[in-house]
């Protein structure tokens, strides 16, 4: 295909699985700056570049960046499940609802590279995605001192018996979580895989919200208000937003204020 920016871009192959790509797709990156760089393998107009590219990027704090590993981007038409355990595929035609998936990661040990399914979908569904994968690169990559203190607000809230969680993920480790005697429920494996999922979880919701304006829906799996601020506030401490972005509506502001 032809981009409109005026780079050529050829059509991926009907179907090819995610990992043969990351690797023929290597060269071909367009480079963003020292930590991203991307390919488009389905058409994206220039100016709709910024609302994929510029703004969700721009809105990732320092001390995100300098954790996360030299991470290429791809834009595919769609990325389909696999009927067997081999990896998922690019494709050109749209799966079928059960087979279609969102994004996916190919991880090494200094380097990703991030799929994500843009045709029909909605630019508030990419970025919701990709602040997902961003942060569950974080989640072996964030040091003692981050690990230390998120386990330790963790504790805080199983302590006080809070209810729900962030997303799907999290509520599901943390049921199995509960599930066990309670003298076990603030150390082993399985608090430090509820850990990690729940800090992936509010780590996307983090940074999705620095970014864009989004609504936290409401039920009765949700974090109740006051304890899911509380890892915001946590997390704005350990990670504060660049320069014009803001994590609390107040923060803005506050910054309004102090310049008018």
């Amino acid at each position: 295909m032809s981009s409109t920016n005026g780079r050529s871009k050829a059509l991926v192959p009907l179907k090819t699985t995610v990992t043969e790509l990351a690797r023929h797709l290597k060269p071909k990156m367009t480079v963003f700056n020292s930590r991203f760089d991307y390919y488009l393998s389905y058409a994206v107009a220039e100016e709709d570049l910024r609302q994929y590219l510029h703004e969700p990027i721009a809105a990732l704090p320092a001390a995100v960046d300098v954790l996360l590993p030299k991470v290429s981007l791809v834009l595919a038409p769609y990325l389909e499940r696999p009927n067997t355990k081999t990896v998922a595929s690019v494709v050109t035609e749209k799966p079928a609802d059960d087979k279609l998936i969102l994004s996916v990661a190919i991880e090494n040990a200094d380097s990703a590279t991030l799929f994500f399914t843009v045709k029909d979908e909605q630019v508030a569904d990419y970025h919701y995605f990709l602040y997902d994968e961003l942060a569950g690169l974080l989640t072996s990559r964030v040091p003692d001192t981050v690990n230390d203190a998120w386990q330790r607000l963790l504790r805080e809230e199983l302590s006080a018996e809070v209810h729900g969680e962030v997303d799907e993920r999290s509520w599901r480790q943390k049921q199995a979580l509960l599930r066990r005697p309670m003298a076990s429920r603030r150390d082993g494996k399985p608090f430090r895989d509820y850990a990690r999922d729940s800090f992936r979880d509010t780590m996307t919701l983090f940074l999705h919200g620095i970014c864009c304006d989004i609504d936290v829906e409401t039920g009765p799996r949700q974090i109740p208000s006051r304890f899911l601020r509380k890892r915001l506030e946590l997390l704005k401490s350990l990670f504060p937003p660049p320069e014009g972005h803001a994590v609390f509506p107040e923060d803005l502001r506050g910054k309004d204020r102090r310049r008018s």
